[in-house]
């Protein structure tokens, strides 16, 4: 059976994750098979260290990043992905548009940059507050239950609108 992030950091499949639990889980895992001790092993061994630590890695730079860690969440609880579920929240995309042109205006007035980054900053963590405050409930409720689907709904739209400000960083940032 193929072990998802979660399972191979021994931690509970849920979008709230211990962040000390998490780096002890990954320094302890990782020391335990880091290929620089099986360096004198068998070819195989070392090879399997390899793959273990490659897996290992993954499945900590996924968890780390909320942002990350929600979508992958998703992906795994059946969700919509950001292809097969487009929808961004009501009046999102003229906000953006908005913020595109400012991020345009921006570009080599460093306190203007600086405040637009501030702002996009701002957002994007309210928006990933908002996600794990939706898969609260989503965790909440029992697997039967008709709601989560629409929760899984909710969860992408505001993925991809985090997406959007993470992009608008992104390209503010830009040299």
């Amino acid at each position: 059976m193929m072990q998802d992030h979660f399972q191979r950091l021994g931690l509970p499949r849920r979008f709230s994750v211990d962040e000390h639990e998490l780096e002890r889980a990954y320094l302890a895992l990782s020391r335990a098979i880091h290929p620089d001790y099986h360096l004198t092993g068998l070819d195989a061994e070392l090879s399997a260290s390899l793959e273990l630590s490659a897996a290992l890695n993954e499945a900590y730079n996924t968890l780390r990043d909320p942002f990350a860690r929600a979508d992958y969440l998703l992906t795994l609880e059946g969700g919509p992905s950001a292809s097969e579920h487009k929808h961004l929240p009501q009046n999102f995309l003229a906000e953006m548009l908005e913020a595109r042109e400012e991020v345009e205006q921006a570009r080599g007035t460093p306190a203007e940059v600086m405040r637009l980054d501030e702002e996009f900053s701002r957002r994007s963590a309210a928006i990933m507050e908002q996600v794990g405050n939706a898969f609260d409930r989503y965790e909440s409720l029992m697997p039967e239950d008709p709601q989560r689907v629409n929760l899984q709904t909710q969860i992408r739209g505001l993925l991809n609108a985090a997406r959007y400000i993470r992009g608008l960083l992104r390209d503010l940032n830009a040299d």
